[in-house]
C-alpha cells in the first residue's frame, strides 16, 4: 500500500467501527477518535512529558487534550497556525481548558516569530497511522514534518528531543513507506498501551528544499516568510 491507500483504509476503519469523534466525517484529517483523552492522560504520565519545560503540540482535535495537560502542568506550550499559515503561538499561565482549544490557543496564545521559538524538549504530533517501528503519515500536507524541519533549522529541537504521538490503536498498521523528509516517532500512546518504538531511523536535518515545490512554498505563508528571512528564497 501506498501512503494515500494507508490513510483512506484508516480513515474508513475509523468511520465504519465508530471510533471517530468530533469532528466528522475523518477523511482528510488528522483524525480524533475516541479514547484520545485516555491516551493523552498516558502520555502525560511518562518521564519525557515530566521533565519537559517546553512542549511542541500540532493544532489537530484528537490532541487537544494533550495541550490542556502541558497548560494544566505549568508547561510552555508551543502550537504552530495550522496549515502554517500563520505565526507560531506560545502559551504559558492561561487557563488551560479554555486555551487548549484552536480558537483558545489563537486568542489567548502570544504570537511569535521563527526567531523567538525557545528550545522544545517535546515534540507531539498528530498521526493518521503509524507502525511499531515509529513510521507515520499525516493527512498528506506534510506540515508536521515541515513544523520539524524549522526547528530543527533553528536548534530548537535536535535528534534526542523525542517525538510522541497519540493514536487510537486501531491505527497501528505493519508497514508504511517513509521519504528522508519524514519524521519518525519514538513514542507511540493508544487508550490501551504505551508503544517505545526504540526508532533507528535518522530525524530529518532541516528544510530538504529539492522536495518542496514553488506551489507549496507560497501557499504556506510561514514557510516562505521563513526561507526569505533566511534569505534560502528571493
Amino acid at each position: 500500500m501506498n501512503k494515500q491507500e494507508i490513510r483512506e483504509r484508516i480513515w474508513r476503519l475509523l468511520e465504519e467501527t465508530n471510533i471517530a469523534s468530533f469532528p466528522r466525517p475523518v477523511y482528510g484529517r488528522i483524525p480524533n477518535f475516541k479514547g484520545a483523552e485516555i491516551a493523552a492522560e498516558k502520555l502525560a504520565s511518562l518521564p519525557e512529558f515530566k521533565k519537559a519545560e517546553v512542549v511542541k503540540v500540532n493544532p489537530d482535535s484528537p490532541q487537544r487534550k494533550v495541550r490542556e495537560l502541558v497548560l494544566r502542568e505549568g508547561k510552555k506550550l508551543l502550537v504552530p497556525t495550522p496549515r502554517l499559515k500563520g505565526e507560531f503561538f506560545l502559551l504559558y499561565n492561561v487557563d488551560p481548558k479554555l486555551a487548549s482549544t484552536i480558537s483558545g490557543f489563537t486568542k489567548f496564545g502570544k504570537r511569535i516569530s521563527y526567531k523567538e521559538i525557545p528550545e522544545v524538549d517535546l515534540v507531539v504530533v498528530g498521526s493518521v497511522a503509524v507502525t511499531r517501528k515509529g513510521d507515520r503519515v499525516g493527512k498528506g500536507e506534510g506540515y508536521s514534518e515541515l513544523e520539524y524541519a524549522i526547528l530543527r533549522e533553528l536548534g530548537k529541537v535536535n535528534e534526542k528531543t523525542p517525538i510522541a504521538t497519540t493514536v487510537h490503536s486501531i491505527q497501528i498498521v505493519d508497514f508504511i513507506p517513509y521519504e528522508i523528509y519524514d519524521v519518525p516517532v519514538d513514542i507511540i500512546v493508544t487508550e490501551k498501551e504505551i508503544i517505545r518504538t526504540n526508532t533507528t531511523r535518522e530525524k530529518p536535518k532541516g528544510l530538504y528544499l529539492s522536495y518542496l515545490s514553488r506551489e507549496k512554498i507560497e501557499d504556506t505563508p510561514y514557510l516562505k516568510y521563513y526561507l526569505m528571512e533566511t534569505k534560502r528564497i528571493a
